[in-house]
């Protein structure tokens, strides 16, 4: 994916509320992300947004959209529910989805947020290869300043 077409790039489908979906959502995210350096881990990131939207959210046989923007430096997906009550693990229960994403992105890229008209919006930055470079980099310098 060139810079100019990463800058332009838009891509937003509704969806129903089915477990199958999500094998849609990762083919035309996979098909509009196509040449991009992170569009595996893009891919991953909606798949596990979208099955939380059908499994954990008011969505379920129902309805949910996922949006992906691509920039020159990071990918912001989202994926908007029709809300619900939000249910957090146990501490020390296994891994679920949102621990992957976190576990790939970090803490500050990705939130929730909730519409004023009840819905759910979960959204996440990643930053393209090089970018997490440096600032993998950075995080490195500080550390040896701080030592």
């Amino acid at each position: 994916m060139t810079t100019a077409a990463a800058a332009a790039s838009y891509y937003a489908g509704t969806y129903p509320g089915r477990p199958d979906q999500v094998r849609r959502v990762r083919a035309e995210v996979a098909k509009h992300l196509a040449g991009c350096p992170a569009a595996d881990d893009a891919i991953l990131i909606v798949s596990e947004i979208a099955s939380n939207a059908i499994l954990h959210s008011d969505s379920k046989d129902e309805f949910f959209t996922i949006r992906v923007q691509a920039y020159p430096d990071y990918v912001w997906m989202e994926c908007e529910d029709l809300g619900g009550e939000w249910h957090r693990k146990p501490d020390g229960d296994r891994p679920h989805g949102l621990d992957i994403i976190h576990a790939l992105i970090g803490p500050d890229n990705w939130g929730v947020e909730i519409t004023g008209d009840g819905n759910r919006v979960v959204w996440v930055r990643l930053e393209l290869p090089q970018e997490r470079e440096a600032l993998a980099e950075q995080e490195s310098r500080a550390r040896l300043a701080d030592a």
